[in-house]
């Protein structure tokens, strides 16, 4: 097999980050969420472009999961990454994400998920992506009270897409 000069991996990336901000720029357009729509966002706060505060990166020192959902404000969508206004127990944060540092996107009222592969660090290039698509019933998707992240079905309903598998290995 030949060596892929096009970067299909950093394409396929892109695009699925692409729905992340067309998703959110409608959002930010239109100032709420439409129908029973609202995101579970996992990103990591170490890295590049990432802006929380140093209150939210000492209890979050690897990765956060925030809820998009009633409550936020001055959502900004560039095509590098989103600012948001969240409430952390009664007390207001700006935050600013970079697409890159997204780890997950879960709208559970559609049990949808885009999952990414992401590294501390790492160049863009060596970063991985997996969507899924889970067609679960709503009994089977929880979330967890400990860290109010979403958690996988129970059932494995749905399947996982590697972008890996189609890596030329070296």
């Amino acid at each position: 097999m030949g060596q892929d000069h096009i970067r299909y991996d950093i394409l396929a990336q892109d695009a699925l980050r692409s729905v992340i901000r067309k998703v959110l720029t409608e959002v930010a357009t239109t100032g709420h969420l439409p129908g029973e729509h609202h995101f579970f966002i996992t990103f990591l706060t170490g890295a590049p472009g990432v802006r929380i505060s140093q209150h939210l990166k000492a209890k979050y020192p690897e990765q956060m999961t925030i809820v998009v959902q009633h409550q936020f404000w001055e959502l900004k969508v560039t095509e590098i990454g989103f600012e948001i206004g969240l409430s952390f127990s009664d007390t207001p944060e700006r935050l600013v994400i970079p697409f890159n540092a997204i780890r997950g996107f879960y709208d559970p009222s559609v049990n949808f998920e885009l999952e990414f592969d992401v590294a501390a660090g790492e160049e863009e290039e060596q970063e991985s992506a997996e969507i899924t698509a889970y067609p679960v019933p709503e009994e089977n998707a929880e979330t967890s009270a400990k860290d109010d992240k979403p958690t996988e079905p129970k059932n494995g309903g749905g399947s996982v897409v590697s972008l890996d598998s189609f890596r030329k290995k070296n």
